[in-house]
């Protein structure tokens, strides 16, 4: 890991979308930034709000694409080439439901695992990206996925997804402090 770092988190831009389990990308991304002391601002060329910034002496560029979520492949592929950027110094963040609300994991490559809009990054860019996933657990029975995953937490669940976001924003940046191994040890043991 030497050059910059591209992080894309991917949401659905809108308030309506704002706090959803499926924005879980854009809010991490938000906290990578508020760790950064950096803002967001809407990007001159590609439809993408964009906060440039340094940590551990690297260059970092946060990323929320504009596109919808389903669509998020062709801004990655463009931030990843006007950024240089790929392998561990290329990450998505995405909601996973396959984790329980408030785990995250740290993981390279893979599959889309069902996640729409990484099947969009794999499309666009094949899979040589690092992924900050964000659990956010499956919809209880009866509740519809899209009517899950587009709803936000209320309660006790979303404090725990909050805790997820913020320990999400974490662990990325202790991979450039720390490495990999030690991030991994460190948070994906579930608080």
């Amino acid at each position: 890991m030497k050059g910059k770092v591209l992080v894309v988190g991917l949401g659905n831009p809108g308030p309506r979308y704002a706090f959803t389990r499926h924005n879980a990308g854009f809010l991490c991304v938000e906290e990578v930034a508020r760790n950064l002391g950096i803002a967001f601002h809407p990007h001159r060329l590609k439809e993408a709000l964009v906060a440039e910034g340094t940590f551990a002496g690297r260059p970092f560029l946060l990323v929320k694409p504009l596109s919808y979520m389903n669509l998020s492949g062709s801004v990655v592929a463009h931030f990843a080439r006007a950024w240089d950027a790929a392998g561990e110094d290329l990450w998505v963040i995405h909601d996973d439901m396959d984790l329980f609300p408030g785990t995250i994991r740290l993981k390279r490559g893979g599959g889309s695992g069902g996640h729409r809009g990484i099947a969009s990054v794999l499309a666009a860019l094949g899979e040589d990206f690092a992924r900050l996933r964000i659990g956010i657990g499956r919809p209880p029975e009866g509740v519809a996925v899209v009517d899950w995953v587009l709803s936000s937490p209320e309660g006790e669940e979303a404090r725990i997804f909050r805790e997820g976001i913020v320990r999400g924003a974490q662990a990325l940046l202790a991979v450039y402090e720390i490495g990999w191994e030690e991030a991994m040890n460190r948070f994906h043991r579930r608080s």
